[in-house]
Formats: C-alpha cells, sequence, structure tokens
C-alpha cells in the first residue's frame, strides 16, 4: 500500500531513513556550481552585507517567519544574482513530489521558489 505524505508532517530524519538522504560536506561536490565563478564588485560586497545585517536583525526579533525571510533575504539574493531576468525565470509554490518505489512511500508538498534555465 502506498502512503503519502505531505511535506509539511515530514522530518528531515524521516527523510534519510525513507529515502537514504545524506548531507554531503566535500567541497569538490557541485564543482560546477563553485569554479569559475566572476568576481563580486565592492557594490555587491555592500549588497551582501545588507542582506546579512537585515536577516540578524530578523533574528533579534522572533519568530523568524518563512514569508519574511523570503522577502528580506531570499528576493534580494535572487535578484543580485540575476534569476529574475532572461534567461531565468520565477515559478512560485510548484508543486513536487518525491517517491520511493520500493518502499511504497510518497512525499508530496511545494518548493517555494523554482528558478528555472530553459537551456539548464
Amino acid at each position: 500500500m502506498v502512503q503519502t505524505i505531505p511535506a509539511t508532517n515530514i522530518t528531515f530524519y524521516e527523510l534519510e531513513t525513507n529515502f537514504n538522504l545524506q548531507l554531503v560536506e566535500n567541497e569538490q561536490f557541485f564543482r560546477e556550481w563553485q569554479d569559475n565563478l566572476p568576481e563580486i564588485t565592492d557594490s555587491e560586497k555592500q549588497h551582501l552585507d545588507r542582506v546579512k545585517a537585515s536577516y540578524f536583525n530578523l533574528e533579534k526579533y522572533p519568530p523568524i517567519l518563512e514569508n519574511t525571510v523570503k522577502m528580506v533575504v531570499l528576493s534580494p539574493l535572487l535578484n543580485l544574482a540575476g534569476f529574475y531576468l532572461l534567461p531565468f525565470h520565477i515559478k512560485s509554490e510548484k508543486s513536487i513530489e518525491i517517491s520511493d518505489q520500493y518502499e511504497g512511500i510518497i512525499v508530496r508538498g511545494k518548493l517555494d521558489i523554482l528558478t528555472i534555465f530553459n537551456q539548464f
């Protein structure tokens, strides 16, 4: 029998156990996302410092809610990285499903924000 679990009701431990997910701390993992990156400008560094300061300001006034973090941290980072411009586009609240065909477990949920590059 297939068991369907809403993503909001599952823990990292359950994902690790049921889907054999593992934390990878190897610096060589996804090297293509780390090598040959352009230098950031002083202006970009200032912008990143401001995002960081904004996050630390949020920490002073808990609870830190998901939508607030998206506004204060994620949106400025996506903008700075150019992910709101062509050739990228954004989808929000994209439904996803993770399934384990052997154990009969399905986890359903939504990605808050998905950045799409059509040529990826």
